[in-house]
């Protein structure tokens, strides 16, 4: 409970903006994927207060909570923004080494596609 009483802070004293604890957010409050979520956008509205994760290795998640009331739709999907995403997911699927589109997003750890990396595993199995 003490973690709890160091992310309670709903005047902004401590922080500078209200903050709550995870899953203590007062209503008419959301967080960018909640909005998402609701088919909403922030729309260039300021993070009105936050929300506090308390971790114990590492600080705090903060999720910055927005005003539901004053969020804009999401801009629709154009024909030109289709475009783009379906090129530069064509982009991630082809192999630099052996220029074959995978059906699958290529690890950007292995940075070629998985017959490129591992040819004797693929060899043996055939």
């Amino acid at each position: 409970m003490a973690a709890w009483g160091k992310c309670f802070d709903p005047n902004g004293a401590r922080y500078g903006i209200p903050t709550y604890p995870w899953r203590c957010a007062p209503d008419g409050l959301a967080t960018k994927r909640q909005l998402r979520a609701q088919g909403l956008r922030p729309g260039g509205q300021p993070v009105v207060a936050q929300i506090l994760r308390p971790r114990y290795r590492r600080g705090p998640l903060v999720a910055y909570l927005y005003q539901v009331d004053k969020a804009k739709p999401v801009r629709p999907m154009t024909a030109a923004k289709r475009r783009a995403l379906d090129c530069a997911m064509r982009a991630r699927r082809t192999c630099p080494q052996c220029l074959t589109e995978a059906e699958y997003v290529i690890p950007t750890s292995l940075g070629v596609c998985v017959p490129c990396a591992y040819p004797d595993d693929q060899t043996a199995a055939a």
